[in-house]
């Protein structure tokens, strides 16, 4: 198990409450997705992190830091940038690049594109398992984590699954899977 670090800002004194997270859960990407994580995870340290450093900086010039709102502002802005390096430090650590190419479509699995019917409504829908990071509704990718992406997984054409989601019980029919 793994730490995900929050930072909280209590008159001038940043709180650290370490939070247990799954660390072991293996995080399924493309690798134009890895790539663009990395890209984002050198950008917080290396520009983000200087110009919060600096807000820091020109914030404890203008006084009394016992009231100088502004540098509170500079501080918790700093412990929220960090607490974002890390948690995506740990998405990188757990990433595991998916080739498109070599999916198995025998069943559904991450990267997969499934076609469900649902049993309730007959509405035919098509989703794509990702990773959360991937997830977008708007573009019909759903996250494996989701209820409806767990309750998916594993299933083969013809089979159908019972999600339990917010509003009561879902059952969709698998009709198609496709890369």
């Amino acid at each position: 198990m793994g730490r995900c670090i929050f930072f909280l800002l209590n008159r001038r004194k940043i709180i650290i409450l370490k939070k247990e997270v799954m660390s072991s859960e293996t995080n399924y990407v493309k690798q134009e997705t890895y790539e663009q994580m990395k890209i984002e995870l050198q950008h917080m340290k290396g520009v983000e992190r200087p110009a919060a450093s600096a807000a820091i900086a020109e914030a404890r010039e203008k006084g009394d830091l016992k009231e100088n709102a502004e540098y509170d502002a500079a501080k918790e802005a700093q412990g929220m940038l960090e607490a974002k390096i890390k948690q995506l430090e740990g998405v990188i650590a757990t990433a595991r690049i998916v080739d498109e190419e070599n999916i198995d479509t025998s069943k559904v699995s991450i990267l997969t594109k499934v076609t469900v019917t649902n049993l309730g409504t007959k509405k035919k829908i098509t989703y794509q398992i990702v990773s959360e990071k991937e997830a977008d509704l708007k573009q019909s990718k759903i996250s494996a984590f989701s209820p409806i992406g767990k309750g998916l997984l594993g299933k083969a054409v013809g089979e159908t699954a019972e999600i339990n989601v917010p509003a009561g019980v879902i059952k969709f029919k698998v009709e198609n899977i496709t890369a």
